[in-house]
């Protein structure tokens, strides 16, 4: 154990995706319908992909694991690349292709951006292992990727052409090549208060696309999810996630993490942090599996069904478990989309769609989480307020994109921070001045 505490922080999280890994590729061979588990990878990756498709009615549960499996695999090799570091910022790209790879992204249609990057790497003269985080950033946009192949601009799916590879080509190579650009200022746009700053530039290219592609060129824009998202297994979801998360709390703990040292990490803003280089590794891992649970938890009280696009979203929430997001400033983001449910069910004139467990406001909330250092800077009456701003803009936000954005929520989060930080900023200028203070020591 003592060597793996001398471990660099990037070798670590190598180690813990390799750990993601492997877990779902044990249970892909394990559950019952594994026989199956390669017709539904096919079917996974020949159907189209747009928000919310569960996976597990594409492609049942084993397929869905291999799926994933094969997808982190790649991730995970790809951070061993000359040049590559994973960081508190890689642990969001991978947890979040990790957990799109149930209802959106495939072992198919991730390469048509990481070609892009490439592009970028070669004309830029950058190592592409500089680049990785910013490749399985450009998976948020895999559901477009897949539309080209399969059915663009037919309202029905015809399936592979060669003209949707050219098209699918051509969109992933412009996708790849800016990215790293919109990363690299992202910040600016919401002043480091959202934790998912991938989802300003991948938010804004979909909505670019979307408007060329199926407004300007007059593509047939289509319909919501094509898949069942009533199939699901409270029993393969929790089972998961019990174990899973339960051996990162018993490996934090043999690893040397103290109550201390989570307590500390569990009083963190959350703003612009890396908790396993502030807090060392076991401290972190702690986190990944107090987090998860905590995650699973809520999802089992609202009473959320548990198909692979409710189960994607625990990965995708956890996701910023190393950059910012604990429960101790997450609670009030929860709270607030709780509150926020019920006072619209009250002031509803209509038919109300909008409860806490419906799927639309369950996927919300897993980018909702992004808001935490709100919370965590300004309080938690603030991180209720900013919860609810981002349940009631949630559903709204994918007009803009057709859809096809992954990071939908991460994207709502950005707007809320365009709406309220300045807000906080003008009204509570002692506060700022107080964090000014605080940053500069």
């Amino acid at each position: 154990m003592k060597k793996r505490n001398d471990l660099s922080t990037s070798g670590f999280l190598k180690l813990l995706f390799g750990f993601f890994t492997l877990a779902f590729l044990v249970t892909a061979v394990i559950l019952p319908d594994r026989g199956q588990m390669f017709d539904g990878l096919w079917r996974i990756i020949s159907q189209t992909a747009k928000v919310s498709t569960n996976y597990f009615d594409y492609g049942g549960y084993a397929g869905a694991f291999l799926n994933a499996a094969l997808v982190c695999l790649i991730c995970t090799a790809l951070y061993f690349l000359p040049g590559a570091k994973a960081t508190g910022t890689s642990v969001i790209a991978f947890l979040l292709t990790a957990g799109f790879t149930f209802w959106g992204i495939n072992v198919l249609n991730i390469w048509f951006g990481f070609l892009g990057v490439l592009l970028y790497c070669l004309v830029k003269g950058v190592r592409p292992g500089s680049q990785v985080n910013a490749m399985l950033f450009t998976s948020g946009l895999a559901p477009l990727i897949s539309d080209l192949l399969l059915r663009y601009p037919n309202a029905d799916a015809v399936g592979f052409s060669w003209t949707g590879l050219a098209l699918a080509v051509g969109v992933g190579l412009v996708i790849g090549f800016f990215l790293p650009a919109g990363l690299a200022n992202a910040k600016n746009f919401h002043q480091g208060y959202s934790i998912y700053s991938a989802a300003v530039p991948i938010g804004l290219t979909a909505f670019f696309l979307n408007a060329f592609l199926y407004k300007v060129l007059g593509g047939t824009l289509p319909g919501g999810a094509t898949t069942d998202l009533e199939v699901a297994s409270w029993n393969v979801c929790n089972v998961f996630c019990f174990v899973v998360f339960g051996l990162c709390i018993a490996a934090a703990l043999l690893m040397g993490c103290k109550p201390r040292d989570y307590w500390a990490l569990l009083k963190d803003a959350g703003y612009g942090t890396d908790f396993p280089q502030q807090y060392g590794s076991a401290a972190a891992l702690m986190n990944v599996g107090v987090f998860g649970l905590f995650i699973v938890l809520y999802y089992n009280l609202i009473g959320a069904t548990f198909n692979a696009v409710t189960f994607g979203c625990i990965f995708c929430m956890l996701s910023t478990c190393c950059s910012g997001s604990h429960p101790g400033n997450v609670w009030p983001i929860m709270v607030g989309y709780v509150a926020a449910s019920f006072l619209c069910k009250w002031l509803a004139v209509g038919d109300y769609a909008q409860m806490i467990n419906a799927q639309p406001i369950v996927v919300g909330l897993c980018f909702a989480n992004g808001l935490s250092p709100i919370s965590g800077k300004y309080g938690w009456p603030f991180g209720i307020l900013a919860g609810m701003l981002h349940f009631c803009l949630v559903t709204s936000v994918p007009n803009l994109h057709g859809g096809f954005c992954l990071y939908n929520g991460g994207f709502t989060a950005a707007f809320v921070c365009v709406l309220l930080v300045p807000v906080l900023e003008h009204f509570l200028p002692a506060r700022k001045q107080q964090l000014q203070t605080k940053a500069g020591k």
